[in-house]
């Protein structure tokens, strides 16, 4: 099994493009394919901050949905945009407000197809993905060994939006545990929702979210080359949205 993993996308396709590109995929009939059958892997949040939302959850719903040519979970953002299009009352803010902005400046059509679309995407993608006869995890925000194979509301809550405390820090953000420091090795275990400047490779954990949104890059991981890929953001470059750990 031959995966290209794709970290944090926040509606940069452009730079989802050149990284594809740069990766081997051909994109003559205006989709990517791979030449010699790789498959490309969403770790979520595709939407949201960036440019093109809806160009990359029509992208994203045709190689997973239409052609199941690539694998898809989804991430925090994909878990509000999905309740916000179900009509929940839901709070249009920290980048919701960049993808709402897209879709009502569609027409009525436009808007229901997309609609569908990621409807269909969300409620058909596990939570997370388990691949390769269990050697890798694929989650948004990471996943505790101890969690593999279960699907609770705590497990839930732990893909989404990380080992949170319920504590927040100054700027408003959640506290987090660093999981990744107990991992025993294995799985591979593939995450992003915490952007950071260079990828995070600690206990056969790799958080691949360099921040394409802010300024960073958009990484991908060959696996099973384990290879790291990257191309630069066009984004404006906001430093204090990237974490930094302890050396």
């Amino acid at each position: 099994m031959k995966i290209d993993i794709i970290g944090d996308i926040h509606g940069c396709f452009s730079e989802f493009e050149q990284l594809t590109k740069k990766l081997g995929f051909d994109w003559n009939e205006g989709i990517s394919v791979h030449p010699h059958g790789r498959r490309l892997a969403f770790l979520g949040d595709l939407t949201d901050r960036g440019p093109d939302s809806l160009k990359t959850v029509h992208f994203v719903w045709e190689l997973v949905i239409k052609r199941k040519v690539a694998f898809y979970s989804p991430g925090n953002h994909c878990n509000k945009l999905y309740r916000y299009f179900l009509g929940n009352n839901v709070q249009i803010s920290h980048g919701l407000e960049t993808t709402v902005a897209e879709y009502e400046a569609s027409d009525q059509k436009a808007r229901q197809l997309v609609k569908e679309r990621f409807i269909e995407l969300y409620e058909q993608a596990p939570l997370y993905q388990v691949l390769d006869g269990g050697k890798l995890v694929i989650a948004h925000a990471g996943i505790r060994h101890d969690y593999i194979g279960k699907s609770s509301a705590k497990v839930k809550t732990f893909v989404l939006y990380g080992d949170i405390t319920g504590g927040t820090n100054p700027d408003g953000t959640p506290v987090r545990r660093d999981w990744a420091l107990k991992h025993p090795g294995k799985p591979i275990i593939v995450y992003g929702h915490t952007p950071v400047s260079e990828p995070r490779v600690i206990n056969n954990t790799y958080n691949i979210d360099t921040g394409a949104v802010f300024g960073g890059k958009l990484t991908a991981l060959r696996y099973p080359e384990m290879e790291l890929v990257s191309v630069p953001s066009s984004m404006p470059y906001v430093a204090e949205k990237f974490k930094s750990f302890p050396d």
